[in-house]
């Protein structure tokens, strides 16, 4: 007895795709069969409506006749259109390979720029999904495919009439290494690696930290000329929970030596995501002072918050971003910063604080009066601060790259590891 496959049967796929920016306008809209009407993004922005934030938006929404699968990014909804059921991670995946590729022709990943680059757009999508299934999403093939935009290929284009897609077939898809072009040569031969870790947590009322998570990546920019296999090793690898691999890396490898062995793309990928999960190895560089309180029958409350250095391994803690969203009866908001500047938006209630970075010796404060709506009742809860800050030549999981070895050419590369820290989703609840 044989079970069905469901993610290759022909009927289920992609079917159309639409791009939407944050006023809601559908500015670009790509259908792999059939048209399907713009009406089918009504459902999405229905949720858009009842989600408090556009992060919040459910990545699945139902319809009567479809499936529309979304990501967020850089301002942007990906909304793909599903007729019948597949497997969600797959769409996803594949929606984030779209914006990376917008994001590394065109080095941005934004309206104006896809707007201008509105025909490589159409070329790249219809060479990424092939009857709406994922086809070359390489950067490599691709740029073999269709050339990335110059400003002089854009004049030739125009006078002649030509388009941007090659005329030959990518040589890597004639390898066993699609992923990496023949004949590949540079003048410096260079590797760099950035290691990329991004916290998530929430600390209570008392400091506690009540949940944490380090979500890493590790990019690469490589230029090195010929077919070199490299070796990446590190020196505290077992603390990676989920590592998520580039198709190039040699999985065995890994899980008998918990070292990274491939043979690189050439240019910028992502090399591998991870995650820390594990609670105590989460450090928290940040520590908040904080008193909110308003008063019962009163028009008026108090606001004070301090910001200081916690685990920050003796590394600047910059980009500090403190945001409040205050309680719909606060009216206005009378603040005094010892550093940085404030505002307060009284439509929306929020409340932005730009910190910059610490100095220890003199902890940044915020505090002063909230003037509430006269007779209004007192506000049921305090609200969350959510944080922003940097942390450079940090990787707050403590990671940290052994060496780099490289075998099947001769040549010596330059190398270089930078290491940043960020906050993800970082908040304090008061």
């Amino acid at each position: 007895m044989y079970t069905k496959f469901k993610l290759f049967s022909p009927q289920k796929m992609i079917h159309s795709l639409f791009l939407i920016n944050c006023s809601g306008d559908i500015f670009l809209e790509k259908h792999w069969k059939s048209v399907v009407s713009q009406s089918v993004c009504d459902y999405f922005f229905e949720a858009q409506e009842k989600a408090a934030d556009v992060e919040n938006v459910p990545p699945v929404i139902s319809t009567p006749h479809h499936y529309l699968i979304s990501i967020y990014r850089d301002k942007l909804f990906f909304v793909s259109v599903i007729q019948t059921e597949v497997p969600p991670l797959f769409v996803i995946e594949f929606l984030h390979r779209v914006a990376d590729t917008f994001q590394d022709y065109f080095g941005e990943c934004s309206e104006a720029a896809i707007k201008d680059n509105v025909v490589i757009v159409y070329e790249l999508l219809e060479e990424m999904l092939d009857n709406g299934f994922p086809l070359a999403t390489e950067s490599n093939i691709l740029k073999e495919l269709i050339k990335p935009p110059t400003i002089l290929r854009s004049v030739v284009n125009s006078i002649t009439g030509s388009s941007n897609v090659g005329d030959t077939l990518p040589t890597g898809q004639l390898s066993n290494i699609p992923w990496r072009r023949a004949g590949v040569k540079y003048t410096n031969n260079e590797a760099y690696f950035d290691v990329v870790e991004e916290i998530d947590a929430i600390i209570d009322k008392s400091g506690s930290t009540v949940f944490a998570e380090i979500q890493g990546v590790i990019d690469a920019c490589i230029k090195l000329s010929g077919m070199p296999d490299l070796s990446l090793s590190f020196m505290n690898p077992r603390l990676l929970d989920d590592v998520s691999f580039h198709p190039c890396i040699r999985f065995k490898r890994w899980e008998s030596e918990r070292v990274l062995s491939f043979i690189p793309p050439d240019g910028n990928f992502r090399l591998i995501s991870y995650r820390v999960s594990s609670q105590n190895l989460v450090a928290i560089p940040v520590y908040v002072k904080h008193s909110i309180s308003f008063k019962e029958n009163s028009s008026c409350g108090r606001f004070d918050i301090t910001i200081g250095p916690k685990q920050n391994m003796g590394k600047t803690i910059e980009g500090i971003t403190v945001t409040v969203h205050m309680p719909k009866v606060v009216l206005n908001m009378n603040l005094t910063p010892t550093q940085g500047s404030y505002t307060f938006d009284p439509v929306t209630k929020v409340l932005t604080w730009d910190v910059g970075k610490i100095t220890p010796q003199k902890l940044p404060s915020l505090k002063g009066l909230v003037n509430l709506q006269s007779g209004a009742p007192k506000p049921e809860e305090n609200p969350s601060l959510n944080i922003q800050f940097k942390i450079q030549q940090l990787a707050i999981s403590g990671l940290k790259v052994n060496r780099l070895d490289m075998y099947g050419e001769k040549y010596k590369p330059f190398k270089g590891v930078k290491y940043v820290t960020k906050a993800g989703k970082f908040q304090v609840r008061t």
